[in-house]
């Protein structure tokens, strides 16, 4: 495999029912870094049936360049077409990088991708950077320069691994939610669009779509909230959960919850923040009789102001918070909140 000739970093910008999802701007904007780290160019591959008129979007949120794949093979995901579609991208432009993001879509889609164009894949990635492989010298053993750096948890976060791919290209990745950071909107932002279509002829593997039926979910998307009062098992029980939604409601936030909650049939999984849940970065977040196990902990510690509420002082979660307050809930919130709601009437 010639190295050099892979340039630039890829971001797939998934998209469904003509609406981008937010991990694709996220994508962009640590794209970006990446980018300027090796004075390239960052690309988003926009793939689906009637998208070109999204492409403006992209260029918005950073994006220099939009490959567009269009065709009505695409209208709905598929796994067959759309690794099609992506490895055809990736054996044409030749990128560098490439990143998905690991939704539902993106961790059914960059395995089958990775595969079909011979190179690795470090899924649910919480931090990329680009440096020198190894990271520290081994003797014997050359040192590689500007390679991607790819950190996630392992070993249900008791652990984290730094993985490159030195020798393959693309270097890909899948890419948590909520983890990178987007870029401001810049209206009237142009990107160079190029239209790209390797054909698409179904086959035994192309899966056919009887129905789609959509579900209305009563839960509200918490990775979009500026304050989050989250709770955990040492809430106590689901009728207890009144005491933190009247605080979200005074300081106009959401509530959350942390896994024991969403295992105890509590709170709906839509509502839960931590590894195996959602990922936050809200301006206020409040820990309510949340111990903190590592696990959470990489869901929310990136949370500019964070408020802990425990009646065990020796709470892990008191290590990460900025204000920490010891004692029972049960009283703590309440108090708070009328003193809260004090201050919002007199303003």
């Amino acid at each position: 495999m010639n190295l050099e000739q892979y340039k630039g970093v890829y971001v797939f910008a998934q998209q469904v029912d003509n609406v981008i999802n937010s991990i694709a701007f996220e994508l962009i904007g640590k794209g970006k870094d990446l980018a300027e780290a090796l004075g390239t160019e960052v690309t988003a591959v926009l793939v689906g049936s009637d998208v070109a008129g999204l492409a403006n979007e992209l260029a918005e949120y950073g994006a220099d360049k939009v490959i567009v794949v269009d065709d009505p093979e695409l209208k709905e995901y598929r796994t067959e077409p759309y690794a099609h579609a992506l490895s055809s991208v990736i054996n044409e432009f030749k990128p560098e990088i490439f990143l998905v993001g690991a939704t539902a879509i993106g961790r059914d889609l960059g395995p089958r991708v990775s595969a079909r164009v011979h190179t690795g894949l470090t899924a649910d990635c919480t931090v990329l950077e680009i440096g020198d492989f190894p990271i520290t010298p081994v003797p014997g053993k050359e040192q590689k320069p500007n390679q991607l750096l790819m950190t996630r948890p392992a070993f249900g976060g008791n652990t984290i691994a730094t993985i490159a791919c030195p020798d393959f290209r693309p270097q890909m990745a899948t890419v948590r939610p909520g983890v990178m950071q987007k870029r401001e909107r810049v209206a009237g932002a142009k990107a160079e669009v190029i239209n790209y279509n390797p054909g698409f002829t179904p086959d035994h593997k192309y899966v056919e779509i009887l129905e789609i039926v959509k579900s209305v979910a009563d839960c509200k998307d918490i990775m979009d909230a500026k304050i989050l009062v989250s709770g955990g098992r040492g809430v106590g029980s689901a009728e207890n959960f009144k005491l933190l939604e009247d605080l979200a409601e005074v300081l106009g936030g959401q509530v959350s919850c942390s896994r024991a909650v969403v295992d105890a049939g509590w709170m709906c999984k839509d509502m839960q923040v931590g590894q195996t849940g959602k990922t936050v970065r809200p301006n206020l977040y409040f820990a309510v009789g949340i111990s903190g196990a590592i696990q959470h902990l990489a869901g929310m510690e990136e949370s500019d102001v964070i408020i802990a509420i425990n009646k065990d002082e020796t709470a892990p979660i008191f290590d990460v918070a900025d204000y920490g307050i010891v004692g029972d809930l049960n009283k703590i919130l309440p108090a708070l909140t009328e003193q809260l709601r004090a201050v919002v009437k007199s303003n």
